[in-house]
């Protein structure tokens, strides 16, 4: 079946079916599935996910996983009493859980026949050019010698301003990096609901055709107590995927049989019909703003359907203490986020320059400061949800 997008373009219509004919397929398991309530590993879970990958790693298609668990993995042998909050801490605890994660899907691997390999990536792996390379590189040559890649987030060195914040959002932009044809996102609920599934008025939305839908429903809140992300970020990782054209099944971790099988379970995220490059995509979704850049309604029409740079001119507040290249949140007159960037001047002195035409840049301050405060190229607009 095909539909003819808003560009004229006519684009194949995605169904459950296509992750049993899915070549090479991308999924994420939360650390809620993989670790017992008192942090240890549920290693009858992990051998029985991987039984379910190797049977499909052993027809020939080509699965890579992207795990968390290792900072909940590393609790307890650290004899601690819960996820630490302090970076330091959290990098050790990763560093320990780590090698006990890896080690465990060796393992379970191995009685299949099968070799793991490990690959631990940064948001500015998924970002920087020659980085980007070096990961699809490394990923598609583990792939094409028969190994099952095992991705997780390098949280033992990942700091607060280059983290994804979580996995779900690393398993799209992995999805991207390596072609994948269906991403499936394994959780401890079995899909999206209107609102919270302890709610009686609580329904299963099984499919999402389109990201304006997503308005609907009540997405906040945070996940498990090991993790560190919520339905919310698992509704931005459907969007990184889908807007890269490719697929999405969320559902729980234990029905991860039924939905390689293609089984009705779950949500089903249907393609977009236009597609963003990594880059954008992480700044849109991904990337943790450090700021918040108000524009008037002139400026809110240039950044998103002009596709033009935010200059000083229609900044009318600034919120935060950031830094030139960090991401930042442009809001519109009502509030609204209305799209990411990484900023080109320091908190400081865009609140210096904010309001001032180019012309009067140049007069008053100097040349460099008549550049854009966020040039296009590092602009994404965004459509979120509105109460996620």
């Amino acid at each position: 079946m095909w539909w003819r997008g808003n560009n004229g373009t006519m684009n194949p219509v995605h169904t459950r079916s296509d992750v049993v004919r899915a070549r090479r397929l991308v999924l994420k398991v939360g650390s809620s599935s993989l670790t017992l309530p008192d942090g240890a590993l549920n290693v009858p879970y992990l051998e029985a996910l991987v039984d379910v990958v190797a049977a499909r790693r052993l027809r020939g298609n080509q699965v890579v996983i992207v795990t968390s668990g290792a900072i909940a993995a590393g609790i307890g042998p650290l004899g601690l009493s819960r996820r630490p909050q302090d970076l330091a801490t959290s990098q050790a605890t990763a560093s320990v859980g780590q090698g006990l994660l890896v080690a465990q899907y060796t393992a379970a691997f191995a009685r299949h026949g099968l070799t793991v390999g490990q690959v631990l990536l940064t948001a500015e792996d998924l970002i920087r050019p020659q980085h980007y390379r070096n990961a699809r590189r490394a990923l598609s040559r583990l792939l094409d010698l028969g190994v099952v890649p095992i991705v997780n987030e390098n949280d033992a060195v990942a700091t607060d301003e280059i983290r994804f914040g979580d996995n779900d959002r690393l398993a799209a932009l992995v999805a991207n990096l390596v072609a994948a044809e269906v991403l499936v996102l394994l959780t401890d609920v079995d899909g999206l609901y209107t609102t919270r599934p302890s709610d009686p008025s609580a329904r299963l939305v099984t499919r999402v055709r389109d990201s304006d839908e997503l308005a609907e429903y009540d997405i906040a809140g945070r996940g498990s107590t090991v993790g560190t992300g919520g339905m919310a970020t698992k509704v931005d990782a459907a969007m990184i995927a889908t807007h890269s054209g490719i697929p999405t099944l969320l559902t729980s971790a234990d029905k991860v049989a039924d939905a390689l099988a293609g089984h009705d379970v779950g949500t089903w995220f249907d393609v977009v019909d236009h597609r963003r490059s990594n880059r954008r995509l992480w700044l849109a979704w991904a990337a943790r703003a450090r700021g918040h850049v108000v524009i008037d309604a002139g400026a809110v029409h240039a950044v998103t359907t002009g596709k033009r740079s935010l200059l000083a001119a229609g900044i009318t507040r600034v919120e935060g203490d950031f830094e030139a290249g960090d991401p930042v949140e442009l809001v519109g007159p009502d509030g609204c986020v209305v799209a990411r960037g990484l900023a080109g001047f320091d908190a400081d002195d865009v609140s210096r320059m904010m309001g001032r035409s180019t012309v009067q840049l140049r007069v008053e301050m100097d040349e460099m400061h008549a550049r854009p405060v966020v040039h296009r190229d590092d602009l994404a607009p965004v459509r979120r949800p509105a109460k996620a």
